[in-house]
Formats: C-alpha cells, sequence, structure tokens
C-alpha cells in the first residue's frame, strides 16, 4: 500500500532557538513576537529583560553607566539567555560588538539579520525618545555611520539575511517561518549565509 503523503506541518513546533540581529528600528521585538507565537516558541525581549532585572528603562542606563556599562550587563544577560531552549530573542542592536555573543548566538542557534536602509529605520525611530544613540543633532547621520559599523558584524553572526523593506510585518513573519521549516527539513543548514531577497 502506497504511503501517503505527509500533511503540512505549518503548526508544529520548529525546534531549536532564533535570535532577531539587526539595528533599532528594524522590526526585531515586532518580528519575533509573532513569529515566537507561530513556531511555538517563548519570546524574549533582551532590552526588556535588562530592564527588568535593574528596574529602570536602557536610556537611564546609559546615562548613567554610558554606553559600556550597558554592553557588560546586556553580554552579561544574552550570555544567559542562549542556554533557554525553545526561545526567539530579539537582541539589541550593539550586541553583536562582543565578538562573544556574536559567537555564543551563531553557535546556539539560528541567527536571522532584519537589514534595512538607515532612511528606513530613520522614519520608523524618529519619533522614539527611548533610542541613547540617536539623542544626538544628526539622527540619520548616526543611523548611517552605525550601519557602516555593525552590518559586517550582522553578516558574520547570521545565518540568514532579510531585507526587510517596506513590506507588512505579518509578510515578512510568513516568508521567514516558510524559509526556516524549509531549512529544518533539509537538515542542518550550512555554515554559509543565505540571502532572503525583498518581496515585489
Amino acid at each position: 500500500m502506497a504511503t501517503p503523503d505527509p500533511q503540512p506541518n505549518s503548526c508544529l513546533p520548529l525546534p531549536g532557538n532564533i535570535y532577531l540581529v539587526g539595528l533599532m528600528g528594524a522590526g526585531k521585538t515586532s518580528v519575533g513576537r509573532i513569529l515566537a507565537k507561530r513556531l511555538g516558541k517563548t519570546f524574549i525581549d533582551s532590552d526588556h529583560e535588562i530592564e527588568q532585572r535593574t528596574g529602570v528603562r536602557v536610556p537611564v542606563i546609559f546615562e548613567i553607566e554610558g554606553e559600556a556599562g550597558f554592553r557588560k550587563r546586556e553580554s552579561s544577560v544574552v550570555q544567559e539567555l542562549v542556554q533557554l531552549s525553545e526561545i526567539v530573542l530579539a537582541t539589541g542592536g550593539g550586541v553583536v560588538l562582543d565578538p562573544e555573543n556574536r559567537r555564543a548566538l551563531r553557535s546556539t542557534g539560528t541567527v536571522i539579520y532584519l537589514r534595512a536602509a538607515p532612511t528606513e529605520l530613520w522614519a520608523r525611530t524618529r519619533h522614539d525618545r527611548n533610542r541613547p544613540l540617536l539623542q544626538t543633532a544628526n539622527p540619520l547621520a548616526k543611523l548611517e555611520e552605525l550601519h557602516r559599523s555593525r552590518d559586517p558584524l550582522y553578516r558574520e553572526a547570521a545565518h540568514l539575511i532579510v531585507d526587510t523593506g517596506s513590506q507588512a510585518i505579518r509578510t515578512l513573519v510568513s516568508r521567514l517561518e516558510r524559509e526556516l521549516r524549509a531549512r529544518a527539513q533539509a537538515g542542518p543548514a550550512d555554515a554559509s549565509e543565505h540571502q532572503l531577497s525583498t518581496l515585489d
């Protein structure tokens, strides 16, 4: 007797951790919440986790301890969170500055780089006063500077690179879910990055 074709498994949980990296405004938190629900995982935002533990907002930590102090806290939290199972983790934009963070993320889960042009990021963040690094006379120039310096680091850490463009969040999540499930069916991902082009 012929074996029936397996039914689509889009509702089944997907094993492993998912880590979202990218600059501020890339959509890591918005994408992460929906993606976690679809994949049957727990969503965690590293910045929110830091705020919960310290009892103060990220801008206050920057003001009191400086960026170096915040990065130290961030690294400690990330190194702890990657020990968890079945999570979708939205990381802070500067998490990749520490090579130990890059190694920890890449070796314990699938890293997805949500990439967007600085002009798009500026359009999304220009009214947000909770971005310490953008409290400058020229925030767009700061975003361009951050993109130049961090893009190579995001690429180094990433297994998947996704140009977010102007597509709707749910459209982007659907693309990611399909790609992740296809990769899971195909077996272990190879060491090279896999580029996802922006939908027209």
